[in-house]
C-alpha cells in the first residue's frame, strides 16, 4: 500500500528539511510514496490531494504540528506522524537542512511505512 507524505514545507530549517526529504523519498522510494504534498497548499487542493491517499503520513518539522493540524481540519486523521524535531534535528531559523539531516529523516519515515 502506497504512502502519501504531507509535509509542513514551511520556511524554517525544519520545514525545509520536511520537504526535501519527502522528495527525495519519492525519487528513491517511487513505489512505496505515491506523492509529497505541501501541506501549505490552499485547503481545496491538499483535500483533493489526499481524498484517495491510501495511507496518509504526516511529516512535520516541530511540535506546531501545522501539518497534522491541517489535515485534522479537513477532518484526516492521519495514520501515520513524525516531527523532525522529535527526531534530534535543532530548529535553527533559516538554516539550509543539512544532507545527513535529510537522511535521518528519511530513515524514520521508511522505518514508519514498513509494515
Amino acid at each position: 500500500m502506497a504512502v502519501t507524505i504531507i509535509a509542513c514545507s514551511g520556511i524554517s530549517n525544519t520545514g525545509k528539511l520536511t520537504a526535501q526529504a519527502g522528495t527525495m523519498l519519492m525519487r528513491r522510494c517511487g513505489g512505496r510514496i505515491e506523492a509529497c504534498i505541501a501541506a501549505t497548499r490552499p485547503t481545496v487542493s491538499l483535500e483533493k490531494a489526499v481524498r484517495h491517499a491510501d495511507r496518509i503520513l504526516v511529516l512535520d518539522g516541530c511540535g506546531d504540528c501545522c501539518g497534522k493540524k491541517k489535515l485534522r481540519a479537513l477532518g484526516i486523521e492521519p495514520r501515520l506522524h513524525i516531527v523532525a524535531t522529535d527526531c534530534g534535528i535543532q530548529k535553527n531559523g533559516m538554516a539550509e537542512p543539512r544532507f545527513d539531516e535529510i537522511e535521518r529523516i528519511a530513515a524514520a519515515v521508511l522505518e514508519a511505512i514498513r509494515e
